[in-house]
């Protein structure tokens, strides 16, 4: 018996460790052919691409495609058709309201220096906020370095006057997202942080790991609860300027003019390129990009390049003649 229980379980053993090689070999041949098929679609995209082209057509040929713009418009026509030279098995527009934030004129903004002497810097609106109006607005500046700060100012402090959030990025942190999205809420939070103790504006350090004389935009969102109040970025060099001249007179006033505002939404579009499954065809797998940019650069980064690499897989995969299983 004991013998018969021994030839058994070498028996099980062997049909186990035959099993495991049989599905081991299979796992390798599959990843062999699936390592085969990425240096495919990587050597035909690196050789035949038109991801540059595309963006090249987005940024030069279009420009900025700030939402509810006419450039915006201009975009999604121009990418509908890629899509469609590139053989998509179907393209269409799914029609969304947009918001509609127009800039208006060009921004100015300067600092009285100790001398009384006006000191020019650097500013751009943010996107979302309402505008000074042609005349301006003039206060003085009280510094804020973080929201610890913010509240021991408190409304005695603050009302009044213009709240200048000086938060430069951590230039020790190593990934730039990280340094980006630590200090970036207080562009988008505070001026209604600010304006719930009385705040008239804010001005934000750019949220940038560079220091050079462009101001950057970005969102900001206004808390209902509070009043809306105007919101601009001031360039790294302005900022650092207007620190210096803090240090020698913290009774600082600065005059900000901007005529942005907020018309109402506007139709706009995703445009949405699809290669049926062959298997699993309602089962969809997507990939994208935002269409639209900020206004003051062509937006090849934010986000025109995520845009033209998602397209590119529908060329490479109808190049290819790839079908995959789900849509």
């Amino acid at each position: 018996m004991i013998t018969l229980a021994s030839d058994k379980n070498n028996f099980m053993k062997i049909i186990f460790l035959a099993t495991y090689f049989t599905a081991l070999s299979g796992m390798v041949n599959a990843q062999n052919n699936d390592s085969i098929m990425f240096r495919k679609i990587a050597g035909n995209i690196l050789s035949k691409g038109t991801a540059y082209d595309n963006l090249r057509m987005l940024t030069k040929q279009i420009g900025a495609r700030l939402s509810g713009s006419l450039q915006q418009q201009k975009a999604e026509k121009a990418t509908f058709q890629m899509m469609k030279d590139m053989g998509a098995d179907t393209v269409y527009f799914q029609e969304c309201m947009v918001p509609h934030w127009v800039r208006g004129e060009k921004e100015m903004a300067y600092y009285l220096s100790a001398d009384g002497k006006k000191m020019p810097v650097s500013i751009c609106a943010l996107g979302n906020s309402i505008g000074t109006g042609k005349n301006g607005l003039k206060a003085n500046i009280v510094e804020v370095r973080s929201w610890k700060e913010l509240v021991e100012y408190g409304e005695k402090g603050i009302k009044g006057k213009i709240v200048f959030f000086n938060t430069p990025m951590d230039q020790q942190i190593i990934s730039p997202a990280d340094g980006y999205s630590e200090i970036r809420e207080y562009r988008s939070e505070g001026p209604s942080r600010a304006a719930k103790y009385g705040a008239v504006a804010t001005v934000v350090r750019s949220v940038a790991s560079n220091t050079d004389d462009r101001p950057h935009t970005g969102q900001m969102t206004y808390n209902d609860s509070f009043p809306k109040i105007p919101a601009v970025a001031v360039s790294g060099i302005g900022a650092d300027a207007m620190e210096a001249a803090l240090r020698k007179n913290n009774s600082l006033s600065i005059f900000i003019r901007t005529t942005s505002e907020t018309l109402p939404d506007v139709v706009g579009h995703n445009v949405i390129g699809e290669i049926r499954g062959s298997s699993f065809a309602n089962e969809i797998i997507t990939v994208g990009g935002h269409l639209d940019s900020w206004d003051l650069a062509e937006g090849a980064h934010d986000d025109g390049s995520g845009c033209v690499q998602s397209m590119e897989l529908i060329r490479v995969f109808k190049t290819l003649g790839i079908r995959p299983k789900h849509t």
